[in-house]
């Protein structure tokens, strides 16, 4: 029977750098490590070797370099492992005992800017009771690596890895808040961007500088013959500030490959050094203490000619290697992709055929998003009904984060062939829900503005708050939120929509903001507004209450554990969108009336799922229909019906 864990050499590997190191025994209590805490490892190692194998076979079938690249990615991990502080190693402990921890229903999110939530790390420390009263056990904080100065993407440009943007604090508050925050029941969640690094980065100067191993760290070209025959294939982000995909520099002599802006320089993911070298920064993070790593623009990592360069199969054996690796030396870290794709597109980064259960865990519902937005703007739920039904299934260990907007615009990706079994143009839609939502459409209660408008193909993407969004209407506001929570997975509110902040009107004042109207709806969280969350006379006060309150339910309701079955059901009333969980615990239907006026939902249809006894878990009430059988929903009711 051949051996499936790791062969004898990578053991070795692995015991030579769990030898006990000065400084090591600081970390992890004295004495260095335990035998037992030895044997843990060889096991990890021996279970997560086939996945690690197989992944860097798949980006480098020379035998010659893939022994190379593993050894070098063994080391790592066990040099992590060896130096994992001990509290650490017991939150890995309690995370493989409960693994699917990511998918209960107690999980409920939080993102924000560090600065402009509380101004710095020690700051977002000392207003946690904020976040605990609204029920989160989820925290993103936003790009806090050091960034380059100047125009950065907001924060998206990293300068340095291993070490936190200036005005937000050291590395040492940043390990000290992610204690803070697991001792309080939350984890911490952190940016990592994959895709590129600023051109200021260590790895870059020095390929300026002349070193050619470092300028295999990027995509280099003497002339414009291989940038013109990709650019025939690549879409353009930033079309508008950052035309092209490729940036000539002076002091590299070539043009280097630039996909977001000409101060971004593409990775270079088929060089074994790059991997690695990312390897050993996740690894680094996760011993700070960081429990979920958002990893940024991972569907860009792998370039192939005649293709849009993105969600390429090798991109799945990157996060696969990662994954296998994060495993063996600190199994309570997570990754969760940002992966803005088509529909089709998007399950692959939760794991499908071989991938399955091996690459991340965690994967943004950016259709959820969408149709949501849409479903409002419409009164009418038929073309998100197809739309959620050609979605493929989602893998049981995969778990959605839903949203109702992010730090983003929204661009809106309606697939073409959804919309024409909806009976509309994709095309036309799209540009009527950009109407809608930038204020210009007849009716429309929207106050988004537009973003990267594309003059060729129409298309716009749009910018601002829940609340400006949803026409500062408590009702829509509440709805929304309750379909991205009433969905399983981890539904996450962005800053400031707990509060139901609007558009921030002097967006354009800061430095370096003023060409980016997605400023407007990342407005500096009102602590005036905060400290009066529970006056229910103001709307702030009654979407904070609101929100608290769906976490509150939400936790208690098993059939929203992530890994229940999600289905929409066909032929409810145009304006209900009517979502059945099936979990052991019994079933639970999600009623949501997407429209202005009453609508109706028959009795029977909740028999026919199991609910002999249905009741709204969100009012706590009975639901009783008239003698024909007929529920009628309230204008903008969301309901979660369970078995009383």
């Amino acid at each position: 029977m051949p051996r499936m864990g790791a062969p004898r050499e990578i053991h070795a590997v692995a015991a030579g750098q769990l030898e006990a190191r000065p400084g090591l025994d600081a970390l992890v209590g004295g004495g260095g490590l335990s035998p037992d805490r030895r044997r843990a490892f060889a096991l990890r190692l021996d279970r997560y070797w086939p996945d690690l194998e197989a992944a860097v076979a798949e980006l480098h079938p020379d035998p010659q370099v893939a022994d190379g690249l593993l050894a070098r990615l063994v080391r790592a991990a066990a040099t992590a492992y060896a130096e994992r502080p001990a509290d650490l190693h017991e939150l890995d402990q309690h995370r493989l005992l409960t693994p699917d921890w990511l998918q209960q229903p107690g999980m409920f999110g939080y993102a924000c800017y560090a600065d402009r939530f509380a101004g710095d790390l020690r700051g977002v420390a000392e207003r946690l009771d904020h976040l605990e009263e609204l029920g989160v056990t989820y925290l993103h904080l936003m790009p806090l690596l050091a960034p380059r100065e100047g125009d950065n993407d907001g924060g998206y440009a990293v300068r340095d890895y291993r070490a936190v943007r200036d005005d937000l604090g050291t590395t040492e508050d940043l390990r000290d808040l992610a204690t803070t925050l697991r001792g309080r029941g939350i984890s911490l969640v952190v940016d990592l961007v994959l895709n590129h690094v600023a051109r200021e980065h260590e790895w870059a100067a020095r390929a300026r500088a002349g070193e050619a191993a470092y300028r295999d760290y990027f995509h280099v070209f003497p002339d414009r013959d291989l940038p013109d025959a990709y650019e025939r294939t690549l879409p353009e982000v930033f079309p508008d500030f950052a035309p092209g995909s490729f940036t000539w520099d002076d002091e590299l002599a070539g043009w280097v490959w630039t996909t977001f802006n000409e101060w971004q320089w593409d990775l270079n993911w088929a060089n074994p050094a790059v991997l690695a070298e990312l390897a050993e920064v996740i690894l680094w993070l996760a011993n700070l203490g960081v429990e979920v790593l958002r990893l940024d623009a991972i569907a860009f990592l792998w370039k192939r000619m005649g293709t849009s360069c993105q969600n390429q199969p090798e991109v799945h054996a990157i996060t696969q290697a990662l994954h296998a690796l994060t495993r063996m030396a600190a199994p309570a870290v997570a990754f969760k992709a940002e992966a803005i794709v088509g529909p089709r597109d998007l399950v692959q980064y939760l794991g499908t055929g071989r991938h399955a259960g091996r690459v991340s865990d965690l994967a943004y519902h950016n259709s959820l998003m969408v149709q949501i937005w849409s479903m409002l703007a419409t009164g009418n739920t038929i073309l998100a009904r197809q739309a959620f039904h050609a979605l493929p299934p989602t893998p049981g260990t995969g778990t959605w984060v839903t949203y109702v907007r992010c730090h983003d615009d929204i661009g809106w990706a309606i697939d073409d062939s959804d919309a024409h079994a909806a009976g509309v143009t994709g095309p036309g839609h799209r540009h009527f829900l950009a109407d809608w939502y930038a204020g210009t459409f007849p009716g429309s209660w929207a106050e988004g503005l537009v973003f990267q408008a594309n003059a060729e193909t129409g298309d716009r993407r749009i910018s601002g708050t829940a609340a400006s969004l949803a026409g500062h209407e408590e009702a829509r506001i509440l709805l929304a939120h309750a379909i991205a929570a009433g969905w399983g997975g981890i539904p996450v509110i962005w800053s400031g929509d707990e509060l139901a902040q609007p558009n921030n009107p002097g967006w354009a004042d800061e430095a370096g903001h003023a060409d980016d109207n997605r400023w407007a709806h990342r407005p500096r969280l009102d602590w005036g507004l905060a400290s009066a969350r529970d006056d229910r006379s103001t709307l702030a006060g009654r979407v904070f209450s609101g929100l608290a309150h769906l976490a509150r339910v939400r936790a208690g309701l098993p059939q929203l554990h992530a890994s229940a079955d999600t289905i929409v059901l066909p032929d409810t009333d145009d304006g209900v969108l009517a979502v059945v969980r099936r979990h052991a615990s019994g079933p639970m239907v999600g009623l949501y009336n997407v429209s202005a006026e009453r609508r109706p939902f028959h009795l029977h249809r909740l028999r026919a799922e199991g609910l002999a006894a249905p009741y709204d878990a969100l009012s706590g009430q009975v639901l009783e229909a008239g003698g024909d059988g007929v529920l009628w929903l309230p204008a903008y009711a969301a309901w979660w019906v369970v078995d009383r």
